[in-house]
């Protein structure tokens, strides 16, 4: 195996977009802890890391990239045969392609491979009770192959190809450490902040601005697996292809309730740039992208009017419409004579109202 360790991609990373974030996927992936979380993302302990490659199937933004495993390579080597296998490097077997771990084997390619109509047989589960990666690599391995079956179900089971695991992987994996309090936060995050939302419906909402600072700039990324899953949830017919959220599936469609204060800070710390901002001479809107949303839900988490909802199931077909989250009138500020937008109408500018705020707090 390389000796090249898992790199770490900074602006990739929702803990770095939002220093409050509390996602800890790749921390929960990793088998050494060799993994430690700070307010601008992650380090590596290349002293504990052991090449593993869960950290980088476990982040849906791809801030994790190893030379040790590059899944779309995989790829373009399984689409040149009538069948395909994969054995994990612990387990010593022989197989047309060696990963690291059998966990690393993301749903989206197992999903891919099955479309294809390409057999796929993962081997090597057999020796998960005695490898290093074992417990956190079977927890994973039998998360991804549940989302290939979702994906499957999804297009109606069609005849897509068989994917084989043999020995042990058809009994339930071994209860789950630190992924089932990981997964249940973030289920909670991903489908209660909605309910929180709609209980409140109709009170004033009294949710701090996020501080300048906690949002940090960066460019925006997609990733190869959203790509792959273009490709997977396409449909000759017109025909929905309805996904239920999945922890693992980097997919995500979003909803707004009402109380959004336009503050744009979903829009500021979303990495992929599927939230934007679309802005006329007289109209502001938040806007929605499907296609490129990869599920890290940091928008949820910087909504401090907790506004945001992810939806439980949703169309995953690519190219879908742009959505409209929420629009708005520009006012006109009667001072500086400034556009700006505000959910409720306004004599000012913020800029102006802060100008006041701090003219009156010096000069009384």
């Amino acid at each position: 195996m390389s000796l090249a360790y898992p790199e770490f991609r900074a602006e990739r990373c929702t803990r770095y977009r939002f220093r409050y974030s509390e996602c800890r996927r790749c921390l929960d992936a990793c088998p050494h802890e060799a993994v430690t979380l700070t307010d601008s993302g992650a380090q590596l302990d290349a002293a504990r890391c052991q090449n593993c490659a869960l950290c980088v199937t476990a982040c849906l933004t791809g801030a994790w990239a190893a030379d040790a495993f590059k899944p779309i390579e995989l790829l373009r080597q399984a689409i040149r045969q009538p069948r395909f296998s994969i054995a994990c490097t612990p387990s010593g077997l022989a197989a047309d392609a060696i990963v690291p771990c059998l966990g690393a084997v993301d749903g989206g390619s197992i999903a891919y491979l099955a479309k294809r109509r390409i057999p796929l047989t993962l081997l090597g589960s057999a020796h998960c009770g005695s490898c290093a990666h074992g417990a956190r690599g079977a927890v994973q391995l039998a998360d991804n192959l549940d989302a290939a079956r979702q994906l499957r179900e999804a297009e109606g089971g069609g005849d897509w190809a068989e994917t084989e695991v043999p020995a042990d992987m058809d009994a339930p994996p071994k209860p789950r450490t630190g992924f089932a309090a990981g997964r249940r936060q973030l289920f909670r995050r991903l489908l209660g902040r909605g309910a929180d939302a709609v209980s409140g419906a109709g009170k004033p909402t009294a949710a701090a601005p996020v501080p300048e600072k906690a949002i940090r700039p960066g460019a925006y990324a997609g990733t190869e697996r959203r790509e792959l899953l273009q490709i997977v949830c396409s449909r000759k017919e017109d025909q929905p292809f309805l996904v239920r959220w999945h922890e693992a599936l980097p997919l995500m469609q979003l909803s707004l309730h009402t109380g959004c204060t336009a503050c744009a800070a979903c829009f500021r710390a979303c990495p992929t740039g599927a939230i934007g901002i679309v802005e006329n001479p007289g109209d502001w809107a938040l806007t929605f992208a499907t296609d490129r949303c990869v599920g890290c839900a940091v928008c949820l988490e910087v909504c401090q009017p907790r506004v945001l909802d992810a939806e439980a199931e949703f169309d995953a077909r690519p190219e879908r419409p742009l959505r409209v989250l929420h629009s708005l009138v520009k006012q006109r500020c009667a001072r500086c004579d400034r556009s700006f937008v505000s959910p409720s109408p306004e004599e000012v500018c913020p800029i102006c109202r802060d100008d006041q705020d701090a003219f009156a707090a010096i000069f009384g």
